[in-house]
């Protein structure tokens, strides 16, 4: 898995990967034009989107109707260091489920590759590089 970030101008970039494209901007209050999502909304479509996939995928392998299925995410931000916190994910399924079909979204949602990879942080490794190395 691998995407490509490049810096547009100001505080936009363009995210590629496989064909689709992605602006991320900040609002005007940070310096940003407001023509994208940010960082952290990624960040949360990503476990949110996740989410609604494998809830999905449930109703579907039950044959439970998943048309108007729906997920709302929020997250708290939190100083020291800086980052987001208390995560919560609300589903809305498009039907009344019984307990066993309620608990069974909420252990196929617990299968969702976002979700396990921040309840087990990962490894995460930076490396710089120059484009055209200036001699010191």
């Amino acid at each position: 898995m691998q995407l490509e970030i490049n810096h547009l101008g100001a505080v936009q970039f363009e995210i590629k990967t496989r064909g689709h494209v992605i602006i991320c901007d900040q609002p005007e209050e940070n310096g940003g034009f407001d023509e994208g999502v940010t960082p952290p909304e990624l960040l949360l479509a990503s476990l949110g989107s996740c989410a609604a996939y494998y809830a999905a995928q449930y109703l579907r392998k039950n044959k439970l109707a998943t048309e108007g299925t729906k997920v709302r995410i929020s997250a708290e931000k939190v100083p020291n260091p800086a980052r987001m916190d208390k995560f919560v994910i609300e589903i809305d399924c498009p039907l009344e489920l019984t307990e066993t079909h309620r608990a069974g979204v909420e252990k196929e949602v617990h299968k969702c590759l976002i979700h396990n990879t921040l309840m087990h942080p990962p490894q995460i490794s930076l490396a710089i590089r120059a484009q055209d190395p200036v001699a010191g």
